[in-house]
């Protein structure tokens, strides 16, 4: 039986192992000189990319803020991509571009949450918003030329932005942020008043979570981060919680991509941030994926693939394949778990099938805009189940083919994560499912041991535990060239079928 979302994400897919109370974070096994490097590498970031991309220390008045400043910024229409307006016909930001949500046409001075999806809750906040750093809370200010000791509504709302709040030992983990009408004392006091002022609103999400994970880092965090802000046209600020270097050395592509301001850290800036809106939280469509009826301007995750090669060709060179004679196949190399054991016999067998194979290092330290260029060239990305599959949103749309290979027990979780999401990208989706005679496992158990013969009636009786510890965590392959073959032909024939693609 396919897991639903809940039981699909609460596993690692890197290691099969639960998040359970960890809040996602593994426990270190790093040697003291690994240590020293990182301390090394943190040095070298504050030093040269924290610039970049943390809030300068401008300093200004409090303000009142006025829709009419925003229409300015966005220019004389208003008009976001695909015709969509920024404003509505009041000169309100439009934060909520979700069709159906109840705070898609809330006021213009006010907050409201939908909490009425199963994976995520996501508040807006429309008017003079500004940051109260000790209590890691969002005030509402009364809006302009309101009557002296005006308040707004006397409502408050508490928020965990993450996209997995079904999960509660995670959840447990995520910074819970405040959101609430600044009283009417605060009001009439200096006690909040603007230190840094924004024109554009925040968007606040965490890096934290499970995000340490590639597959996690797009599912829940990017993809959710662009579904929720991409109408705005990076003119949102972002304000992380749990920031830390590693996010913003892996992930600073994305970041520029998302966002033309400097980002908030909002745990340890302790400055008040004074904006025009706020969005805490962000959308969820599901497993990779973008739901274009769920969007005001019917974006999909093709979209969200031409956003990556954006934010990642302003730093590398995309190759592209200009022959049709040899396509091109990049096979994934896992360490640990899952491994393909016979993986040089497997590129040679693909070489003899009549393409140009290169072999992908897996967490070898290259920037992921270098990895882009290598799979967006790609006409087949193959691999083993696990997180790196993830990169398949780097495969060009319409054209290219993903094979992925599921070990024994395991094709259900395997076409879960990415095949509804290659048929999202229109990339062509192909899975080989392993048999016991090809898994590591007939080493540790007899023929007729259920776990070989019946994987099925064993994750009835043992659960998610059996399919993380034995399917996910516990077995390589070895493939069978002669079946293993007779897929590589056929993607091979589709992609002799495709026409040359365009340099």
């Amino acid at each position: 039986m396919l897991p639903d979302e809940k039981s699909l994400g609460a596993v690692d897919l890197e290691d099969g192992r639960s998040g359970g109370g960890t809040g996602g974070k593994k426990t270190s096994r790093w040697p003291a000189f690994v240590h020293f490097v990182f301390l090394l590498s943190f040095v070298f970031w504050a030093l040269v990319y924290a610039p970049r991309f943390l809030s300068p220390a401008t300093s200004g008045a409090g303000v009142d803020f006025l829709p009419s400043a925003w229409s300015r910024a966005t220019g004389a229409q208003g008009q976001g991509v695909h015709g969509v307006n920024l404003v509505d016909d009041d000169g309100a930001l439009v934060l909520d571009n979700e069709v159906g949500s109840p705070c898609a046409s809330m006021p213009s001075h006010g907050i409201c949450c939908d909490r009425s999806d199963f994976n995520t809750d996501v508040c807006f906040m429309a008017g003079d918003v500004r940051t109260d750093a000790a209590s890691l809370s969002l005030l509402l200010y009364p809006p302009p030329h309101a009557a002296p000791n005006a308040t707004v509504d006397d409502k408050e709302e508490q928020i965990r932005p993450y996209t997995r709040k079904w999960e509660r030992h995670l959840m447990a983990g995520i910074h819970e942020v405040r959101l609430r009408a600044a009283t009417p004392e605060e009001a009439a006091s200096d006690q909040h008043r603007c230190d840094v002022v924004h024109d554009a609103p925040a968007l606040v999400m965490t890096a934290g979570g499970y995000t340490g994970n590639l597959f996690h880092a797009f599912n829940d965090a990017f993809l959710p981060a662009w579904l929720t802000v991409q109408h705005l046209r990076r003119r949102v600020v972002l304000a992380v919680l749990a920031y830390n270097p590693w996010w913003a050395g892996a992930f600073g592509d994305l970041v520029s991509g998302l966002s033309d301001h400097p980002v908030i850290d909002l745990l340890h800036d302790k400055r008040t941030h004074c904006f025009p809106g706020a969005i805490v939280g962000t959308r969820f469509h599901g497993i990779l994926a973008v739901h274009p009826a769920r969007t005001r301007d019917n974006r999909t995750l093709a979209d969200f693939h031409n956003f990556l090669a954006d934010a990642y060709t302003d730093h590398a060179v995309v190759k592209t394949n200009t022959s049709s004679r040899r396509p091109r196949l990049g096979i994934v190399s896992r360490k640990g778990t899952r491994v393909m054991e016979n993986e040089a016999a497997v590129a040679q067998l693909a070489s003899s099938v009549g393409f140009d194979v290169s072999i992908l290092e897996t967490a070898n330290g290259a920037p992921l805009s270098s990895e882009f260029a290598s799979i967006s060239a790609l006409d087949v990305l193959a691999g083993v189940h696990g997180a790196d599959l993830t990169k398949l949103l780097f495969l060009r749309p319409g054209r290219a083919a993903l094979l992925q290979v599921a070990p024994l027990g395991v094709p259900p979780v395997a076409r879960g994560c990415y095949a509804a999401a290659c048929g999202m990208m229109e990339v062509h989706y192909e899975q080989y499912d392993v048999v016991a005679g090809e898994s590591s496992l007939r080493r540790r158990y007899a023929a007729d041991d259920v776990v070989l013969a019946d994987p099925e009636k064993a994750k009835q009786k043992g659960g998610w535990e059996i399919t993380a510890r034995v399917y996910l965590g516990g077995q390589n392959v070895s493939l069978d060239l002669d079946r293993f073959g007779e897929t590589l032909r056929k993607l091979h024939s589709r992609a002799l079928r495709l026409p040359v693609a365009a340099p």
